[in-house]
């Protein structure tokens, strides 16, 4: 089954290779040039394919370009100049990149998601269990879309840029994403990840393993086991947020006493003996 997306340039389409296409201008040495930390730019010259591609991390790609295909089984998407697109990680698939015929190149832009920007949920348990994998890799263009990926592609790429910006940046681009089904696999994390996510949202609630098990829709034996299987415990991934949720509070400029509380310590000595175990100083700065 072959899926063809967008053969004639849309205006978002335009609008999106106009401002990136000369960021990608001084950087086509054939093969993959990293940009900055997470953007990269892809460039080849001739034909070639990739077999059983499996990235380390999602991604999200833009087709400056060319035209790339992906393969996974029996079905073919292909992605001309102008597209976006999501590839998951850690699934193996065969991509084939074809240069444009009128200049010999194929570029892509590749920015990786190897975690989600605070504020950024992943997928719950219960919108897994949905199902209804979406038919297409390519995500359809807004003005909202193409205003955001050029901004956070431009705020990544610039080095006189804080990691403040770049990781706001980046969550912009997330937060519309976050709603389409061709995107789901930036936001599908493990089941630790998920439970320290719902956690650090609320830090100082009364949080049992029964409780939290509940919010995710399974048994409390299931999440003890399927942790345990990731090589955590709900033990030391409370304490590990309740402890990063008072260090940001003290950084914000409450006091011990305020901190423990927003942590959801109920004891303040009991609290600055953890944060002193994990950060080698006590609350108040004190070694």
């Amino acid at each position: 089954m072959n899926l063809i997306l967008g053969r004639h340039f849309t205006d978002h389409s335009r609008s999106l290779l106009d401002r990136l296409r000369p960021m990608a201008a001084g950087r086509l040495k054939p093969g993959m040039n990293a940009y900055a930390e997470q953007l990269f730019i892809y460039c080849c010259f001739d034909r070639e394919k990739v077999k059983a591609l499996e990235l380390d991390c999602p991604m999200v790609g833009i087709v400056l370009h060319g035209q790339k295909e992906i393969w996974l089984g029996d079905r073919t998407q292909v992605f001309p100049a102008g597209s976006v697109f999501v590839l998951p990680g850690g699934v193996a698939m065969d991509a084939v990149n074809i240069p444009d015929e009128t200049n010999g190149l194929y570029v892509a832009l590749r920015l990786d998601v190897p975690d989600l920007p605070e504020g950024i949920p992943p997928l719950s348990t219960a919108e897994r269990l949905q199902g209804g994998e979406a038919g297409s890799f390519g995500v359809p263009l807004g003005e909202d879309l193409v205003e955001a990926l050029c901004h956070a592609a431009t705020a990544i790429a610039d080095g006189a840029v804080g990691e403040t910006i770049r990781r706001l940046r980046m969550a912009e681009v997330l937060a519309l994403l976050r709603p389409l089904p061709e995107a789901r696999a930036l936001f599908r994390q493990s089941l630790s990840e998920e439970v320290a996510w719902l956690i650090a949202a609320a830090p100082s609630e009364p949080w049992s393993v029964a409780g939290l098990a509940a919010e995710l829709g399974i048994g409390a034996s299931t999440l003890r086991r399927r942790l345990s299987g990731e090589g955590a415990s709900f033990r030391s991934i409370l304490r590990r947020e309740r402890l990063k949720a008072g260090q940001n509070a003290l950084s914000s400029g409450a006091s011990s006493i305020a901190a423990a509380e927003a942590a959801g310590y109920a004891s303040r000595s009991h609290f600055s003996r953890r944060f002193r175990e994990t950060f080698g100083t006590s609350p108040t700065g004190r070694r």
